[in-house]
């Protein structure tokens, strides 16, 4: 799997699936869903999803069901539908372990300025998919990509927005950083279910606006967004993580025609 591979179509890329591994069941039978969708459109389809959820708010939130279960169902998604997969890493230590299983390795946001998780990341040959910190402006990921590029990545990296922390509980999206960051010659994504994300809820459960990820998905491909990062659930209410501001997957078939249609518009 490579960039090129993933942006030489006219239209655009996806990154999708369940924000966090719950079992292989419901891994597999998303994966097969959206695979169909996508070769049916001719959309290059990467299979998104945490074999281990860190970044929590409460101390009982779910966090996976194993690190080594979960990478092993990332490989068996891949293998059974021959589509790349991604994951996030949260530490170097991880890198290595993470690449062995899966294609692209992402670098969550709070970690984006993390020099040796970037290098760690770098040096197993893997795709690198940075995304943009809440607290950064786009202009400063050009150091975070230049980290990876340094150790040898050239070629191998995307950067991807998610929006900026707005007051305590709420992110804006500001769509000139899609054009800013390509800038930079290396393909943006537009991560659109977490941008929608209201953190720090005094329940300790983060929120969302799942009603808006129509909106920011038609923003992102009108500004010439390369891919789109969109977590999808069959049933958002009983996801383990992040269902508060995800794509229930039914939905994602007519999103996908809406957003082709715009791409063909403004290509």
């Amino acid at each position: 799997m490579t960039i090129r591979e993933l942006t030489s179509t006219d239209k655009f890329f996806m990154l999708a699936g369940p924000c966090v591994i719950e079992g292989e069941e419901m891994a597999m039978r998303i994966a097969e869903k959206i695979v169909m969708m996508t070769r049916d459109r001719g959309i290059p389809y990467v299979f998104k999803g945490s074999y281990r959820k860190a970044n929590r708010s409460r101390i009982d939130s779910f966090t996976g069901i194993g690190d080594e279960e979960a990478l092993r169902i990332l490989r068996r998604v891949r293998e059974t539908f021959n589509i790349p997969v991604v994951t996030d890493i949260h530490s170097a230590e991880e890198a290595e372990m993470a690449a062995e299983y899966v294609d692209i390795l992402q670098i969550p946001a709070f970690l984006c300025r993390q020099s040796d998780l970037l290098l760690a990341a770098a040096k197993t040959g893997r795709i690198v998919n940075i995304k943009k910190g809440q607290f950064l402006s786009p202009e400063a990921m050009k150091f975070a990509a230049e980290k990876v590029v340094a150790e040898g990545g050239e070629g191998r990296v995307m950067l991807t927005e998610r929006g900026t922390t707005f007051g305590y509980q709420d992110l804006v999206v500001d769509f000139r950083g899609i054009p800013q960051m390509r800038r930079f010659g290396h393909p943006v994504v537009m991560d659109i279910t977490h941008s929608l994300q209201q953190p720090n809820q005094t329940a300790g459960v983060t929120g969302g606006m799942p009603e808006m990820i129509e909106t920011i998905a038609k923003a992102a491909i009108a500004v010439g967004a390369d891919g789109i990062f969109i977590e999808t659930h069959e049933n958002p209410a009983e996801a383990k993580s992040d269902g508060a501001n995800m794509l229930r997957l039914d939905l994602l078939e007519g999103l996908l025609d809406k957003l082709l249609r715009i791409r063909e518009a403004v290509k």
